[in-house]
């Protein structure tokens, strides 16, 4: 039995959801989407038990792509999919296991194996927390395994909730994936934690304590403004920023790119295939920001368990440290050094993870062209041949995925400089995961309103 059959082995002992054997109307399925989602608001307000619960005003990074809420049931919150999903689908990609996606009993088995993985992260996960001593005041000099102020009773039920948590998210998952809601729930999880971040950035108060939010911050000193404010709380620019970002993602995500095509089978009729000018969407940023969340997570999950005097903890610091967006104009004025090596970077890797992205997705030219000519479509004036086209289709491909990679990693950065709400990486995701409801709920409705147009599709009913 091999790794990936262990995998499956193992989420097969877990509790799962099969798909329905009538598919739901699309008002059933939003009204699962709905309720999941309320469902995942309550846990991300449910304090763990035995956990000492603290006010928190600012969120991490890791918290915004994992849309996990401290200190809660929700405190792991999609880390655990994301992370198995991203390293099973990179070993893939690479031929590193050999899965044949194409083959349906594979594909069970690979995503059976991303399941178990997550299980496996998500006990690993809430054990590092535990023995590291994360929800309780560590004594000074005390080690975290022995000197923790709570009993083992309480840290093996800290284990269990998160574990448990965990779970619930990935059966929420397969809910919506299989078709009985709309689209995923790490989808609709990361929507709903930067919305709840937007808000608390514009009316976030915390009694007894300096007002958070732009709003009641500006109803207690409205002079001059609150253009910035220190210590990356909200202001006016952040806000102008949010504003400004959204309009411009907006903007990017309805440019086209047309490529003129005809199809023999159509009698040579001429028509246009539209390539996003953002090609590879937000996914270049989203792999940054789950690759840096996890340096925080792992940063966390082992800090307990080293000297804080350790060498290799401070190198790991520094890393984390420059590698972490800015809160806001006047932090990143403070430190110019780590807001240039921070733009640099993270410029850098959404390259490197927008043409890793284009080849393990099958959007490269050569998949492309293989698309368009088994659908019949040719470029006018030249033969049908998979090199030739391959090579045209190259020529607008990878230039769009330079293009894309950059403006994405420039609009995050900008956005997170001058202190835009919900981060940049979240206002990045959050449009960019609207747009995809948007045109899936007016598919299904379209395919609703006219059943003709499901038979022609082969929609199943």
């Amino acid at each position: 039995m091999g790794v990936l059959e262990a995998l499956a082995w193992l989420a097969d002992r877990i509790p799962g959801v099969a798909k329905p054997a009538q598919k739901p109307s699309l008002y059933r399925r939003l009204a699962w989407t709905g309720i999941i989602l309320v469902l995942y608001l309550v846990m991300a307000n449910i304090p763990l038990y035995g956990v000492p619960t603290q006010a928190q005003t600012r969120v991490s990074l890791q918290q915004i792509i994992f849309a996990s809420s401290q200190g809660t049931l929700m405190e792991l919150g999609i880390g655990p999919i994301v992370t198995a999903g991203l390293i099973l689908q990179v070993l893939a990609g690479a031929k590193l296991i050999e899965i044949d996606l194409s083959d349906p009993e594979d594909r069970r088995i690979f995503t059976a194996a991303q399941k178990g993985l997550a299980v496996l992260f998500a006990i690993f996960e809430a054990t590092m927390y535990v023995l590291g001593c994360k929800y309780w005041a560590l004594p000074p000099g005390a080690s975290p395994l022995t000197g923790c102020p709570v009993g083992w009773g309480i840290r093996v039920l800290v284990i269990l909730q998160l574990s448990l948590a965990a779970i619930l998210v990935i059966i929420f998952d397969e809910m919506l994936q299989k078709g009985w809601g709309i689209g995923s729930a790490i989808s609709l999880f990361i929507l709903a934690g930067v919305a709840q971040q937007v808000m608390w950035g514009l009316l976030g108060y915390v009694p007894g304590t300096v007002a958070y939010g732009f709003i009641p911050a500006l109803i207690q000193n409205p002079s001059p403004l609150l253009l910035t404010r220190p210590n990356g709380f909200p202001d006016l620019t952040g806000l102008l920023a949010t504003l400004a970002i959204i309009v411009l993602l907006i903007y990017l995500q309805a440019m086209r790119v047309e490529i003129p095509v005809t199809s023999p089978r159509m009698r040579g009729i001429r028509s246009k295939v539209p390539l996003q000018f953002m090609y590879v969407t937000n996914i270049p940023i989203l792999l940054v920001g789950i690759l840096v969340s996890d340096l925080q997570l792992f940063r966390n999950l082992f800090a307990g368990l080293l000297s804080p005097e350790s060498r290799a903890l401070h190198y790991y610091d520094t890393l984390v440290y420059y590698v972490t967006p800015p809160r806001g104009l006047v932090m990143a004025l403070a430190d110019p050094v780590k807001t240039v090596v921070f733009a640099v970077s993270w410029t850098i890797m959404s390259i490197l993870f927008g043409y890793m992205w284009v080849e393990l997705a099958g959007l490269n030219p050569s998949e492309q062209a293989e698309r368009m000519l088994s659908s019949g479509l040719e470029i006018p004036g030249l033969r049908r041949n998979p090199k030739i086209l391959e090579s045209i289709l190259a020529r607008y491909i990878y230039p769009l995925t330079l293009l894309s990679s950059i403006l994405v990693a420039i609009v995050t950065i900008v956005a997170d400089v001058f202190g835009a709400y919900g981060t940049g990486t979240g206002i990045l995701l959050a449009v960019g995961i609207i747009n995809q409801y948007y045109m899936m709920i007016s598919y299904e409705r379209a395919l609703e309103t006219y059943p003709l147009l499901r038979r022609l599709l082969g929609e199943s009913v």
